[in-house]
């Protein structure tokens, strides 16, 4: 039995013949149909000739019209595998003619149930897969939430200084600015949970300069000051990273860092070089932590002690990061700040092939 397609297999009650031994279409064949009853009940093979001329030993059984259409159609065998019937396979007429007897038929059980027994696999494994894929997808959304959180608090707190700043000129301006950040990054968290599982675009080189001037930049209407002091060593270094989820990373921090941090001071990007890697340290001086909460709590998902928050944006960031091959450490000092430090790989572009 050779078929370049997959045979016929139940799936959540429903039967679709999909193989293809020979010329002829296979029409949809239900799961209550009178064939997959006959053979779930009897589970025997099906001599379509005797069908065909002695109906009353199969019980009046009803076939599909392709079946009893079709000249070369020989037998019908049933896969069936632990006391259930998965699925079916119908063999044309061999060109050697063959008696369909007692030996035949035990072998072609014995073929049944090995077939029986790979679908039951195809069938497991697929199941597996798609869990994963929508437990990567359910993780995914909760980033996203997450995410537009984030951004929802920005607005928020936009609307909050309108009321005082609205008639001023740069506040407009500023306004703008933020606005239409926050709707580019809404659009592109929609199109990331569009996608789906599909799989990301591979990391790739980028200005991690750039980067953090983007992440300082919609972090714009918070209501502490972000200064950003990159080293000269560091200035025009590249990191191999996806552009977005790296902003997206320091973001985080920042907004911790600045929600964490009492009004008037500001917090603090310091950016450095450390041999082959390059070091981020986004500095708060506030309330801190304790070492407990350092190592219990702070990077365990869906624990959070913000009112309204969701616990999975330290732990996302830290996962993301050894994703890339870097790290996320923390030091902090109940009633003196934290700081969290991003050490990257620096991106070495490949030796120049000239003589």
């Amino acid at each position: 039995l050779q078929c370049d397609e997959p045979l016929s297999v139940s799936s959540d009650g429903d039967w679709r013949c999909e193989a293809r031994c020979g010329t002829g279409e296979r029409g949809p064949i239900a799961a209550d149909d009178d064939l997959p009853r006959f053979l779930s009940r009897k589970r025997w093979i099906i001599d379509l000739r005797e069908q065909r001329a002695h109906p009353d030993r199969y019980a009046g059984l009803t076939l599909p019209h392709w079946l009893t259409d079709d000249p070369d159609a020989w037998v019908v065998v049933p896969l069936v595998l632990q006391d259930r019937l998965i699925g079916f396979a119908q063999l044309q007429r061999p060109v050697s003619p063959s008696p369909l007897d007692w030996e035949l038929r035990d072998i072609l059980n014995t073929a049944a149930g090995q077939v029986a027994g790979y679908l039951a696999v195809r069938q497991a494994v697929e199941k597996v897969v798609q869990a994963r894929q929508f437990d990567s997808f359910n993780r995914m959304s909760a980033f996203v939430v997450h995410d537009l959180k984030n951004l929802v608090a920005q607005l928020a707190l936009l609307l909050k200084n309108a009321a005082r700043h609205r008639d001023k000129p740069e506040f407009q301006r500023d306004m703008l600015e933020t606005v239409e950040n926050v709707l580019d990054r809404m659009q592109g968290l929609l199109l990331q949970l569009r996608a789906g599982t599909r799989p990301i675009a591979p990391a790739g080189p980028l200005s991690l300069g750039a980067t953090l001037r983007a992440a300082v930049a919609a972090k714009k209407g918070l209501p502490v000051e972000m200064k950003l002091d990159i080293a000269q060593d560091a200035e025009g270094l590249d990191v191999v990273a996806h552009a977005d989820r790296l902003e997206r990373v320091v973001g985080h921090l920042l907004q911790n860092a600045a929600e964490a941090t009492p009004s008037g001071r500001p917090v603090k990007i310091v950016v450095r070089r450390d041999g082959v890697h390059t070091l981020i340290e986004v500095v708060d001086s506030g309330h801190g932590m304790s070492p407990a909460f350092v190592e219990t709590r702070l990077f365990k998902p869906f624990n959070s002690t913000k009112e309204h928050g969701m616990g999975i944006g330290t732990f996302e960031s830290r996962e993301y990061l050894r994703e890339i091959g870097g790290t996320l450490q923390v030091a902090s000092t109940e009633g003196v700040g934290s700081t969290f430090t991003l050490r990257l790989p620096i991106h070495a572009p490949p030796p120049s092939s000239g003589h």
